[in-house]
């Protein structure tokens, strides 16, 4: 079910098949039922690997070192005051109640200028979904950002008057749910501005216009076609910010902003223990942005194939750290193994 946004959604076909089986090729999604949470393995066939791919050729097999990794500098993205610009042109698809950017058109406008960064290209060019320090897999939905979402429901997770913040956010899907849950704040964050700019920002502009005020995340319904065109930005949104940079440059520009700045009640994040490099900046993002009675929320493969990350290892790090108390509460054994994890301070016990 894919449609285009001009302003507003005018042209639809009433015909289309289901969202799921013409879904972007880019979206390693389940099916839209509970019941059936399974991966579209046509999709991810055409894809390929459901571990993210560090690269090909000579490079296939090779980890990153640190001393070539290189941070971006944090930025806050504003909401742009013409939402329906922010729109324009866009084709749309609905999954699991979301709007959603479809990324083959988004892959188009990037190939020209409208890609500062260059990601598309690189990405293309290594055929690799991961170049650590320039592109981080932000132009993919992964597969557990759907286990964290399913799980929010089968937990009955709260998000009412809750601050939020969706920690590698890709897409932002988490961060919507949690805004549709009522959410008193939504940060988003991800590493490339590319993705806050052309994905994040349309898929919580598009939500917010059509939920107004916040929605329940327990539907599962489709939202309207017909998102009516934004005069004004709707309530919801004002309660969101937009952020791009890597994990510790963005702890610091939250930290050190005028603007006030209360911990998160909840962080999301889905697939980014992907890379051991990176634990010890994530690690120390959660530690000092997490309000001492909140919730980490993290969504993972078992293992990373290739990439040499995964639940273990990261369990391990967490542990010998001793500042944070982690459990499993869901395992998903379809495909590859997956696991939910909450996080909590250890003080908080």
């Amino acid at each position: 079910m894919a449609f285009r946004f001009n302003f507003s959604i005018d042209e639809y076909d009433n015909n289309e098949a289901d969202t799921h089986d013409k879904m972007d090729l880019q979206l390693h999604s389940p099916k839209h039922k509970q019941k059936s949470t399974e991966i579209n393995k046509q999709a991810v066939d055409a894809v390929g690997d459901l571990s993210p791919r560090l690269g090909t050729n000579n490079h296939q097999d090779e980890k990153p070192s640190k001393k070539n990794l290189c941070f971006k500098v944090a930025k806050e993205h504003d909401i742009p005051e013409d939402l329906n610009k922010v729109l324009e042109n866009k084709v749309m698809g609905t999954v699991s109640g979301l709007y959603y950017i479809n990324m083959s058109v988004v892959e188009m406008a990037c190939s020209g200028n409208a890609d500062e960064e260059g990601i598309l290209s690189k990405s293309v060019s290594s055929h690799s979904d991961l170049i650590p320090g320039a592109y981080e897999g932000g132009l993919k939905i992964w597969e557990c950002t759907f286990d964290l979402i399913d799980y929010f429901s089968e937990a009955e997770i709260e998000f009412t008057n809750k601050t939020v913040l969706d920690l590698g956010c890709g897409a932002g899907l988490l961060g919507i749910v949690a805004l549709k849950g009522k959410a008193e704040k939504v940060h988003f964050q991800d590493y490339n501005s590319t993705v806050i700019d052309k994905i994040t920002l349309p898929n919580a502009v598009a939500n917010c216009i059509r939920t107004g005020k916040g929605g329940d995340t327990k539907t599962s319904q489709p939202p309207s076609k017909r998102p009516k065109k934004a005069e004004h930005p709707p309530d919801v949104l004002t309660r969101c910010r937009f952020f791009s940079g890597e994990w510790s440059e963005v702890t610091q520009l939250l930290l050190s902003s005028k603007k006030p700045f209360s911990k998160y009640d909840v962080i999301l994040t889905s697939e980014t223990i992907y890379n051991p490099d990176y634990y010890g900046a994530l690690h120390d993002t959660l530690a000092q942005l997490l309000d001492k009675n909140g919730r980490v929320y993290l969504a993972s493969k078992e293992h990373y194939f290739g990439v040499g990350g995964g639940i273990p290892l990261f369990e391990k790090f967490i542990e010998e750290r001793n500042v944070f108390k982690t459990s499993i509460v869901k395992t998903i054994d379809k495909g590859l193994q997956r696991c939910i994890m909450e996080m909590a301070f250890k003080e908080s016990c």
